[in-house]
């Protein structure tokens, strides 16, 4: 059996907004070079599993480690450390509509200090695995959703990163589309040898990506494994929520209700 080398850790965190208590309790181990995907209802908390591992967000309790480090104990320049070898894809993209595609990817990277030269270089560069060479001048108002979102991921990239969080990369796309995302996600590890965490409630998506999945439920981690452990899982909750059954939804919807 191989040895796995653990790079992100979530132990035992939990977090609340007011009286909405969010993450109960969440561990997870994330091994170095590989996508693994978080599921769950919507509000269950993925997004906000994702931004504590950037800082965004801190743990009210548990603890979070990038490489060894607790995410809420560094400093600023240690955070901003820990931010550059991070990419994050968000939902929509966050694209600044009254920037160039160039100019929304070159962002970052002028925070790095880099010549002008070499970002236009890695700009060229993220394009191109993206299917979007040639780009460079478009406004976020010209490109459609999906190309929004490859913009997103080509920033990311071109930051260089050892990880990339993807926060519900297929939302709002046709199934074609949706497709070809996956398939952008798998290039990019494949080339890049990046390690990836994807949160999605699109299981289609969830299983073209991953090579684990853990499904989040109740603010905890109610089963993680690979995709074949995942779709022969004998937990009635699992198995709800990858058959799509509306009895699950309406008991996760009436537990965030009462939360």
């Amino acid at each position: 059996m191989g040895c796995f080398v653990v790079v992100i850790v979530f132990r035992e965190v939990h977090k609340a907004f007011g009286e909405n208590k969010v993450l109960q309790g969440f561990s997870l181990d994330v091994n170095d070079g590989e996508t693994i995907a978080i599921i769950g209802y919507s509000g269950s908390g993925k997004s906000v599993a994702l931004k504590h591992i950037v800082g965004l967000l801190e743990p009210d309790s548990g603890e979070v480690e990038v490489d060894g480090e607790l995410v809420h104990a560094l400093d600023a320049a240690g955070l901003r450390a820990l931010r550059s070898k991070i990419g994050y894809v968000f939902q929509f993209a966050a694209l600044f509509d009254s920037m160039s595609v160039a100019d929304n990817i070159a962002l970052g990277l002028r925070r790095q200090g880099l010549s002008e030269r070499e970002i236009g270089h890695r700009i060229e560069e993220s394009l191109a695995l993206v299917d979007l060479a040639g780009s460079e001048e478009k406004f976020p108002i010209e490109l459609s959703g999906g190309m929004r979102k490859r913009v997103g991921i080509a920033r990311a990239i071109a930051l260089r990163p050892q990880y990339i969080l993807y926060d519900e990369p297929t939302t709002g796309l046709d199934p074609v589309t949706r497709a070809m995302m996956d398939e952008l996600m798998i290039r990019v590890r494949e080339k890049l040898g990046v390690t990836g965490i994807a949160v999605t409630h699109d299981m289609k998506s969830a299983y073209a990506i991953a090579d684990r999945i853990a499904m989040l439920y109740h603010g905890r981690v109610r089963q993680v494994g690979t995709v074949d452990e995942i779709q022969r899982s004998h937990d009635s909750v699992v198995r709800q929520f990858i058959e799509g059954r509306p009895e699950a939804a309406a008991d996760a919807g009436a537990t965030q209700a009462s939360l």
